[in-house]
């Protein structure tokens, strides 16, 4: 066994229990005010808490973007036993696409130096799925996705990726990137002492220029799409009640042949 450092890609976001909003004239959700951790990171938290017990040693560090100096979403997962946390806030970051993120990502994760990098399999407030392979894209290293177990043997990492039919056997060298699925584990609630703790573990805040990256080439500025228009979704109308008297099959058959099913 060695220590095993693992950086997990931690997105914070606006508390979906809460009314949300959109920035004015950017159509993009409004990230103001705190933030907390989403529920699909805690799985790669406590992912990464457990390989490196396994390990004997070592440390996980937390990687993640947010505006404002927001780090509400960090102390979460700091006080379930992370040890650290990279901040990157920068106002360039506005408006950022998928690929601009996974730039910040990638170049914060390189200064980290670690053996394994864990993220979600997608976020809850994105749903793209694309960041941490672009991720693992731009650090040069294999990814592995939907995994739904993980261990750690010397220099491989081992994962059962969950696929429709099952699940498949795959084995990568380390460094890699691996994404994984909810249920992959059970995350640990933080306790009192972990909360307290976590106010006083470091993270480091860094901007677009302390990591060295041209601000035309993330943001608004290098995003590859523009958000044009948002509308509320249409209300759903009342549907046709149908009642029948004698002619009912007949009739549901007619409109399913309106709507071309039949």
């Amino acid at each position: 066994m060695f220590p095993m450092n693992v950086v997990v890609c931690v997105k914070q976001i606006p508390d979906p229990a809460a009314p949300q909003s959109l920035e004015p004239g950017t159509h993009t959700l409004a990230r103001s005010g705190k933030l907390i951790m989403d529920d699909s990171d805690a799985y790669g938290v406590e992912m990464a808490l457990q390989l490196a017990d396994a390990a004997g040693g070592g440390e996980v560090t937390l990687v993640s973007m947010a505006p404002g100096g927001e780090t509400s979403g960090l102390r979460t997962a700091l006080a379930m036993g992370a040890a650290k946390a990279i901040l990157i806030s920068d106002d360039a970051l506005k408006g950022s696409d998928a690929l601009g993120t996974a730039k910040v990502l990638a170049a914060a994760i390189k200064r980290a130096e670690p053996d394994l990098i864990i993220a979600a399999t997608e976020s809850s407030d994105g749903y793209t799925g694309t960041t941490p392979v672009q991720v693992a894209e731009l650090l040069g290293l294999p990814s592995v996705t939907f995994a739904k177990s993980v261990t750690v043997d010397g220099q491989t990492v081992k994962v059962e990726r969950q696929t429709e039919s099952g699940f498949d056997e795959v084995t990568s060298p380390l460094p890699a990137l691996v994404t994984v699925t909810a249920g992959v584990v059970e995350p640990r609630y933080p306790s009192f002492k972990g909360i307290m703790a976590a106010k006083s573990k470091p993270v480091d805040t860094l901007t677009v220029a302390d990591l060295g990256l041209d601000a035309s080439t993330v943001g608004a500025a290098g995003a590859g799409q523009e958000i044009t228009d948002v509308a509320e979704a249409e209300s759903r109308s009342s549907g046709e009640i149908v009642v029948d008297e004698g002619d009912g099959a007949a009739r549901i058959v007619a409109f399913l042949e309106t709507l071309k099913v039949i």
